[in-house]
């Protein structure tokens, strides 16, 4: 070149990519540079010009910095961390410029993906979408991984450097996602079985923000056909304004215009017309109620199950579900929360949804239905009914506590296939060592399976577990529907809604 200057060599650049000094760069030399420059000002602590003095006079243009407190952060550990995981995964003899660079594609596509509530969370909640804002993941993100090192390691592997093949990377992925995240190393053989059994899940809100990201996220992963509830053109402006390109894969139902809406009122009209419905209310119901419209469309057999939740209340959205599904034959309508620790346990607490202060025929119910999500989940149920104190007798004068020995009485006697005892307190059936302080207990080991003495006490203890960080919760799952529905609450994450639609497809192969 003939530039014997910086300011030489930026005139007309496309690009700059600095590893210098504070103020090397000014705002003359970013004017003069190419439409839609791009600057990487990474000069260390401060940069060679800030991206609010380059956006003063070039607004077009894309900066990137290693600064925390601006867009586009570059950072050492957004590769470094993950290419020596995967080079050490597959044993690779050297890193070389293949890693690198599949290093460097598989950020790039990250990028442009969906990024979850929890990333936006560490940024003040700033919503992070691809664009001259957002070209590089950010830092914290939980998704890099189980994204970069399995692109590293397959380019390894295709350089001829790996002494130590991945045969199956898919499990690979899997087992990294489990590491950093204790609910999705829990939830993979529920998430294997539905990639194998793909189902079709309405979102019955779906006109929301939320909806369409789980709906998109749903249908990427490979569980299904996601059915968005909603008006067509407000839904694909959301799209457009989430930076989200209208899918194929995503089906759009209209409750006022779908072609079916006649015949679900007809439905809902032929079960209710005797409780005090007329078809003029069903038809409303139909057209105006999107819980009732997605429930029809499960109960019809048009979708395998549903997920809402977000805009009501979860008794209100169960009001309108329970219009048109029953309680399945033989089971009790409960919610069970899914905790699973640090250290990877997972403990089952129930009811955490319906029933306020169950008795004791019904916490009998309840015990039945959690020890066989429990089971169907792949843990060997031991259920331990709970109360403030163990095997007090006649002692107590707690009405509650009395209900609790009830109940245990009434499992005793209806030969359950599965262990069980009670009333004891968390810390008995929790602890080993507490528990062999009672020899004559059924349990061989700490309980799985906790059973609340009432929805205050589960809803609480759940709850308290999530926010204080004691535990990941999944739930409350919904059950003893006919059909699988899963209400969430109205806080939840796109993640958490991507969990439940996964369950409900789930209980969809599996049956409730």
């Amino acid at each position: 070149t003939d530039a014997r200057t910086l300011a030489e060599a930026l005139d007309g650049a496309d690009a700059f990519l600095g590893l210098s000094v504070k103020g090397a760069v000014t705002q003359d030399m970013v004017e003069k540079m190419a439409p839609q420059p791009i600057i990487f000002a990474m000069a260390n602590p401060d940069p060679e010009i800030t991206p609010e003095d380059v956006k003063a006079v070039r607004p077009d243009a894309i900066t990137a910095t290693g600064r925390s407190d601006y867009p586009n952060q570059i950072n050492n550990v957004l590769g470094f961390p993950y290419i020596f995981r995967g080079a050490l995964d597959v044993r690779a003899s050297t890193i070389n410029e293949d890693m690198k660079v599949a290093c460097a594609n598989a950020l790039a596509q990250l990028a442009r993906e969906d990024v979850p509530d929890e990333v936006a969370a560490a940024y003040s909640g700033r919503r992070l979408r691809y664009g001259p804002d957002y070209i590089i993941p950010a830092p914290f993100d939980p998704r890099l991984i189980f994204s970069i090192p399995p692109a590293v390691a397959e380019a390894a592997m295709a350089s001829g450097v790996a002494r130590r093949p991945i045969i199956d990377m898919e499990h690979y992925r899997q087992e990294l996602a489990g590491r950093l995240d204790p609910t999705a190393s829990s939830l993979q053989v529920i998430c294997d079985k539905v990639r194998g059994n793909p189902r079709r899940i309405v979102f019955a809100e779906g006109e929301e923000e939320k909806s369409i990201r789980a709906a998109y996220a749903f249908m990427n992963a490979g569980y299904g056909t996601p059915i968005l509830v909603g008006r067509e053109e407000k839904i694909h402006a959301t799209m457009k304004n989430l930076g989200l390109a209208d899918a194929d894969g995503i089906e759009i139902n209209n409750s006022r215009i779908g072609p079916r809406t006649r015949e679900y009122a007809e439905y809902i009209y032929r079960r209710l017309q005797r409780k005090g419905a007329l078809m003029r209310d069903c038809t409303r119901w139909v057209n105006q109620n999107r819980n009732i419209f997605a429930a029809v469309m499960v109960a019809c057999g048009d979708a395998d199950g549903m997920v809402s939740g977000l805009t009501r209340s979860f008794y209100s959205t169960y009001d309108d579900v329970a219009r048109v599904l029953d309680p399945a034959k033989e089971q009790i309508p409960m919610g069970v929360s899914i905790v699973v620790s640090s250290g990877h346990n997972t403990v089952f607490l129930a009811d955490t949804r319906i029933h306020e202060t169950p008795n004791a025929e019904e916490m009998a119910d309840i015990a039945l239905s959690a020890a066989a999500k429990a089971r169907k989940l792949g843990h060997e149920p031991r259920v331990a009914f709970l109360s403030y104190s163990s095997f007090s007798g006649n002692v107590s004068t707690s009405g509650r506590a009395e209900e609790v020995r009830k109940a245990v009485q009434i499992l005793a006697d209806r030969n359950v296939d599965f262990e069980f005892d009670g009333e004891m307190t968390v810390n008995t059936a929790l602890d080993q060592v507490m528990l062999d302080d009672y020899p004559f207990t059924r349990l061989s080991g700490p309980a799985n399976v906790l059973i609340m003495p009432g929805l205050h006490t589960a809803d609480i203890s759940s709850k308290l577990l999530q926010k204080l960080g004691g535990g990941s919760v999944i739930g409350p799952i919904l059950m003893g529907l006919e059909k699988p529905v899963q209400i969430v609450p109205r806080d939840t994450t796109v993640s958490e809604m991507v969990n439940m639609a996964i369950l409900a497809a789930h209980d969809a192969i599996v049956g409730r």
